[in-house]
This record gives C-alpha cells, sequence and structure tokens, in this order.
C-alpha cells in the first residue's frame, strides 16, 4: 500500500499513546495507561493458575494474578487442563466490555500466577507499523492524539471528492458498514459505483482498524448483482493484515467477513460502562490540554488547569510531573468534563 506515512508519539503523564497516518488519514491509534494491567497487553506471557473448567464452552478460566479479571482460555482437543494447573499462557486478546483477556495455552508453568513478558511498547510498535518513519512528538503529536480520537470514536465519514458517504457503526452483534455513492455528473455511473465500493471498503477497514474492532462485519455495498472477483479482491486489499475470514458476496450486495479481536476497543478504553468518558480520561485529557498549552507557549510563566475538585484529586498527581509551569486549581463551580486552562 503506497502513501506517505507519519508515525506520532504522544507521552503524556498516564498516558502513551501512538499514531500512524497515511496520506494524512489515521491508520493506527494504540493507547498504553500506565494503570493497566501488564498481564493483559496483547503477546504478554504469563504464568496462570486454572480456576475452572467449563467443559460446555470447552474453555477454562485463569487466574492471572490480577484481582477480579480472570483470563479466559479457550481449549483445543489435545489441550487437557485440569482446576489447580499452573500452565504458561499468552495474551490473544486484550479486555473488552466485562470480559477478561483471551489466552492461548503455550505449556506447563510454576509457581504463583505472574507475568512472565509484557507485550511491546508503543515505540516498538510504532516501528513496526511505520519502519524507518522519524516518530513526531510534542505539538504535532498531541495534535494528532486528539485528531485520531476524533476519527476512532467516530462513525463514519464523507469523501466528497469521491461521492462517498460512508457509516461505520459496531452493535451487540455486529459491525454495520453501510457504502453509498453519490454519482457525479459527467463520470460512467459503472465506474464510479465499482470505485466508491473499491474505496469505501479500504476506508472501512481504516476505521475498524482504527478503533480495535472485531467479530463479525456486514457491508452494504453499491448497487446489487457485482463482480464476485472485483469485489473479493478489493476486500483483500482493504483488510490485508488483519486477519480476515470471508464469507460469500450475496446478490444484494452484501458482503460479510469475520475478524479476531485484539486490542480493547477504543470507545471501551475511554469510556466507562455508561459510555462516558471515564475519570482517569478526563484527568488524562486535562492533563494533556494543560501540556499543549505549557508546549505551545514558553514565555508564559505559569499555565493552570481549573477544574472540578472530583477530576482535581485525579489529576493532580499527574499535572505534578509536568514541572513548575504547572498548575492545578479545584473550583467547585466548575461541573465536571467542564475544565479550562488559565494563564496565572
Amino acid at each position: 500500500m503506497s502513501g506517505e506515512i507519519e508515525a506520532f508519539l504522544d507521552d503524556t503523564p498516564g498516558e502513551v499513546r501512538g499514531m500512524v497516518a497515511r496520506d494524512g488519514r489515521f491508520e493506527r491509534l494504540i493507547i498504553q495507561r500506565e494503570d493497566d494491567p501488564p498481564q493483559h497487553r496483547l503477546g504478554a506471557r504469563c504464568v496462570g493458575r486454572v480456576m475452572e473448567v467449563e467443559a460446555g464452552y470447552r474453555a477454562a478460566f485463569v487466574d492471572l494474578g490480577v484481582e477480579n479479571a480472570p483470563g479466559f482460555l479457550p481449549l483445543t482437543k489435545a489441550a487437557t487442563v485440569r482446576e489447580g494447573d499452573r500452565i504458561e499462557v499468552q495474551v490473544t486478546a486484550e479486555p473488552r466490555e466485562r470480559k477478561g483477556p483471551t489466552l492461548r495455552l503455550t505449556g506447563p508453568g510454576q509457581g504463583a500466577p505472574r507475568l512472565l513478558a509484557p507485550g511491546p511498547e508503543v515505540s516498538a510498535l510504532l516501528a513496526q507499523w511505520a519502519p524507518g518513519v522519524e516518530v513526531q512528538t510534542g505539538l504535532a503529536a498531541i495534535q494528532a492524539s486528539w485528531d485520531a480520537e476524533e476519527e476512532a470514536l467516530g462513525q463514519g465519514d464523507f469523501f466528497a471528492e469521491q461521492g462517498i458517504d460512508l457509516a461505520v457503526q459496531r452493535t451487540r452483534a455486529l459491525i454495520a458498514v453501510d457504502i453509498d455513492y453519490a454519482h457525479l455528473p459527467g463520470r460512467d455511473a459503472r465506474k464510479g459505483r465499482e470505485r466508491a465500493n473499491r474505496e469505501g471498503l479500504k476506508h472501512a477497514a481504516r476505521l475498524i482498524r482504527l478503533a480495535h474492532w472485531g467479530g463479525l462485519v456486514a457491508i452494504d455495498l453499491v448497487g446489487a448483482n457485482l463482480n464476485p472477483d472485483a469485489v473479493m479482491t478489493a476486500a483483500r486489499s482493504a483488510f490485508d493484515g488483519d486477519g480476515p475470514v470471508f464469507g460469500p458476496l450475496s446478490r444484494f450486495g452484501l458482503l460479510q467477513l469475520a475478524l479476531p479481536w485484539g486490542r480493547t476497543p477504543i470507545e471501551d478504553r475511554l469510556n466507562d460502562r455508561d459510555r462516558r468518558p471515564s475519570e482517569m480520561t478526563r484527568a488524562i485529557d486535562l492533563t494533556r490540554h494543560l501540556r499543549h498549552a505549557l508546549l505551545s507557549d514558553t514565555t508564559v510563566a505559569r499555565f493552570t488547569a481549573v477544574c472540578s475538585p472530583q477530576e482535581a484529586a485525579t489529576a493532580a498527581p499527574l499535572i505534578a510531573r509536568l514541572g513548575l509551569r504547572a498548575a492545578l486549581r479545584a473550583d467547585p463551580s466548575v461541573a465536571p468534563g467542564r475544565s479550562d486552562i488559565v494563564e496565572g
């Protein structure tokens, strides 16, 4: 896949973010927080203790040494584990919703549940996704962090130059993608539909990847009685590297595929159970805005973050790490989520 690649690393107290963009559109957003259990990170290797074996599910729940967060271990026909066994496992999917991490059995283990090796850090992932690209930090990375988050939490996009209106929405059952096409005067309608499907598939795959979604995907393409070979070629190119399993293309223009779960979805990472930004998310965002102000104008002696007492309690240890020019003031008249950055 051609195109100019940019990589960004935003290291704000409490959280590290990595972003990769191609031709100005974000393809990757990875968020790692300091309070995340390292045993839950994708790729982590651990010793676990089998807590319970569910014969009906052909799976086991495994204690990884993290309170109230057992891992889920699917069992193959050849694998036999019993309650109390010590085993070595690797995380193949991070926690999502109210589910713990998914594990893969790698062999027998010894001793108490513990971390053996963590999953890769953000900097290592950026080197993997954007090899040889200089990583941008500072103000550019903070802005990229905000822009990538906004796109990851969105539900589609409109591409005026191509006449494509794309909707990508996740439900409990599946990810629904709808590609709409507004025919542009003076252009071949058939070729326009083919291009809309090709570009729509590419952007749908990008947005799903950015949001860290997996599971069943149903894509409503433009038109009916489409060329299956052309559609499948475009779909395989769009989802290349994501581990897709494709179903058949229906005569109504519906394409189905399944994607493996990997990382915690961005909305789960940032929001609490009522789908609003969590207290820690608000505290880190306040810290990031204050850091942006400090970097934007180095002539100002001090910038102060003003927020609710509840947010101040969580943000205080993070903001203290920004240095002497950073200050925090708790104001009972400020509602949670309505913080501000002021001089002085």
